[in-house]
């Protein structure tokens, strides 16, 4: 187990590389969210003010 963490003496360059590659997809799932959040926000406040409009 310990030659699989080791990577051949390229832990320092591998492990770092998937926590980068780890958070970058972490954080585009949470941006993605928090767009689809935003949008779902505005589309029903345009369809109140449309409905009062009516």
């Amino acid at each position: 187990m310990r030659e699989f963490l080791d990577m051949g003496g390229y832990a320092a360059f591998v492990w770092p590389s998937y926590a980068v590659t780890l958070a970058v997809v972490v954080l585009n799932i949470v941006w993605a969210r928090s767009s689809l959040a935003r949008s779902r926000a505005a589309a029903r406040r345009r369809l109140a003010a449309a409905g009062a409009d009516a």
